[in-house]
């Protein structure tokens, strides 16, 4: 008889930041995810916010997802429609697929432990494919908008002396010349040869943009993220037809749907979706084979150590997948890994090391609440 889900547990974590991203953004939160299976075996994953909504996510988890998720079959391609089907009413993306990222992501950890093989060589099993995975590229990036220009630039420094041969920087200050000065600040050390992004971070309006990018265009932008509101399409193809920057988008599209009208659009150069924002790695799976029928480039947003492994599963192309690591605030760094990071970054290039399923396990500070819900036979 095929296992069945019997348990659903969550922990809320606190992780305080090394680097705080701003005043208010001192900690991220982390809802761990426990799922146990009519056999014994157990999976785990987690669901994640940087500033909000984490209570809320740990409560649909606790409540609507367990209760609808106990009882079912353990495999998360077939369940994930059907509870994405169940969860709608409460809205189709946002909350709704971040909660629904903690049962995702542990039930492909359950399958990989039962298999014995990490969540990459899962996503790669294909017959005849006997190529080792990806190494990604990786990239420094940097919440870093409220710096000083000095603490920037010695960011920058670092990045350089790291290896990385891409980084990315926050722009939007209230003034324009502010902005631009922090752009060549950072280009005159990084030099001409190693590609610069910037992240507007939704701040600008289409016409904010296009003078902002006007002006910033002479710093050989690699692209430009999330420069407008993320849900807006129109002004996006506005920009697009008064801009020749890349546009890299996708953090907060959190659904197929949404993605694909992007696409379609063809208002996006680089898709970046976030595993969990979007509802896990089954969505993830998805929604990156849609923007390759489009011919747009993905680089999955945040969580290296997720992250990294999605990427090394991806087709091999002419170009290595970008992965981006935020300093010093990877799970590895921050110090909430009960067990080895499932990723090795060397240089500018990121490995896959040999582990069981997503090989996340964290240790932290008790949880605030917990819930386990047990099997019923009304399912």
């Amino acid at each position: 008889m095929t296992a069945r889900i019997e348990s659903l547990a969550t922990r809320l974590i606190r992780v305080p930041l090394q680097r705080p991203w701003g005043p208010g953004v001192t900690s991220i939160s982390i809802v761990e995810t426990v799922v146990r299976d009519t056999d014994g075996a157990q999976g785990f994953g987690f669901s994640w916010t940087p500033s909000i909504g984490a209570e809320a996510a740990q409560a649909l988890l606790d409540n609507d997802i367990a209760r609808f998720a106990v009882g079912r079959d353990t495999d998360p391609e077939a369940l994930w429609p059907e509870l994405w089907a169940h969860l709608h009413e409460a809205g189709s993306g946002g909350l709704t697929t971040i909660a629904l990222a903690g049962l995702d992501l542990a039930l492909w950890d359950l399958a990989g432990r039962r298999a014995g093989r990490s969540l990459t060589a899962l996503l790669r099993d294909a017959p005849g494919d006997d190529e080792p995975p990806i190494d990604p590229e990786v990239y420094g990036s940097g919440v870093n908008l409220h710096y000083p220009l000095a603490e920037l630039v010695a960011q920058a420094e670092r990045w350089v002396a790291a290896g990385f041969g891409a980084v990315k920087m926050k722009v939007g200050s209230p003034e324009l010349a502010d902005d631009i000065a922090r752009v060549r600040a950072v280009r005159e050390v990084i030099g001409p040869d190693r590609r610069l992004m910037i992240d507007a971070n939704q701040r600008w309006d289409l016409e904010r943009a296009v003078r902002a990018l006007d002006a910033l265009a002479e710093f050989d932008l690699r692209w430009i993220e999330e420069p407008l509101r993320a849900d807006d399409l129109p002004a996006h193809e506005a920009l697009r037809a008064r801009t020749a920057v890349p546009i890299a988008l996708g953090e907060n599209v959190h659904t197929r749907y949404r993605v694909e009208e992007f696409l379609r659009a063809g208002v996006v150069d680089v898709l970046q979706p976030n595993a969990v924002r979007v509802g896990g790695v089954t969505p993830f799976r998805q929604i990156a084979a849609l923007a390759r029928t489009h011919g747009v480039e993905v680089a999955p947003h945040l969580l290296l150590e997720l992250s990294g492994q999605l990427a090394a599963a991806f087709p091999r192309t002419a170009s290595r997948p970008l992965v981006e690591a935020v300093e010093d605030a990877g799970f590895e760094h921050l110090g909430i890994l009960a067990e080895p990071s499932p990723v090795v970054v060397d240089g500018d290039r990121m490995h896959v090391t040999d582990h069981p399923g997503l090989g996340l396990r964290f240790t932290a500070e008790p949880a605030t609440t917990s819930a386990s819900i047990p099997r019923t036979d009304t399912l």
